[in-house]
C-alpha cells in the first residue's frame, strides 16, 4: 500500500463519511412514459399528413426529434453517474471523486491544515477544500443550500477531532 492509496483503503471508522451525487429527478419508469408522450405526441403530429400525403419520407422529420431526445437523456444519465466520497478521519480527510467514464481522482490532507471555504464570487456557496498544496472544489453539482450543509458536516466533524474550524 503506497502513501497516496493508504488514506482511501482504510477499514476503520471514518469520523465523517459522505457519498455525494448529482439530482436524479427522472427514474427509469419517468424516462419511460415520457418517451412514450414524445413518441405517440409525434406520431398524432405526422399522422395526418402521412395519410394525405404518402409522403413516408416525412416520418424522418418525426424520428430525428424522438431520437435526439432519448441519445440526450441516456447522456444525462450516464454523467449521473458521477460521485464524491468524502472520509475525515482524526489523522488524514480523503476526497476521492469517480468520473462517469470511471477515471478516478484523489485528494487527501492532513485535517489539521485543511481550509474548507464558501464562496460566492462567481457561483453561490462555492464549497473548496484547501491543502497539501491544492485546492479541490466537493459537490458542484449540489445546490447552494446543499452546500452549506455539506460545510456544515464538515464543520463539525474538523471541531469533534479539536481542530479550529
Amino acid at each position: 500500500m503506497t502513501q497516496d492509496t493508504a488514506p482511501f483503503e482504510r477499514t476503520d471508522k471514518p469520523v465523517l463519511h459522505v457519498t455525494l451525487w448529482p439530482n436524479r429527478s427522472l427514474n427509469a419508469v419517468g424516462f419511460r412514459n415520457t418517451m412514450i408522450l414524445v413518441v405517440v405526441g409525434s406520431s398524432i403530429g405526422i399522422a395526418p399528413i402521412l395519410l394525405v400525403t404518402g409522403n413516408l419520407w416525412l416520418v424522418f422529420f418525426a424520428v430525428i426529434p424522438v431520437a435526439t431526445l432519448y441519445i440526450f437523456f441516456l447522456r444525462n444519465y450516464r454523467d449521473g453517474r458521477l460521485t464524491e466520497e468524502l472520509r475525515i478521519y482524526p489523522d488524514v480527510i480523503a476526497v476521492e471523486r469517480r468520473e462517469p467514464s470511471g477515471k478516478i481522482h484523489r485528494w487527501h490532507a492532513n485535517p489539521y491544515w485543511v481550509k474548507v471555504r464558501l464562496q460566492d464570487e462567481h457561483v453561490e456557496s462555492y464549497l473548496t477544500l484547501e491543502g497539501n498544496q491544492r485546492t479541490i472544489e466537493l459537490g458542484a453539482f449540489l445546490s447552494p443550500e446543499e452546500r452549506l450543509a455539506l460545510k456544515s458536516e464538515i464543520d463539525d466533524a474538523l471541531r469533534s477531532l479539536d481542530i479550529n474550524a
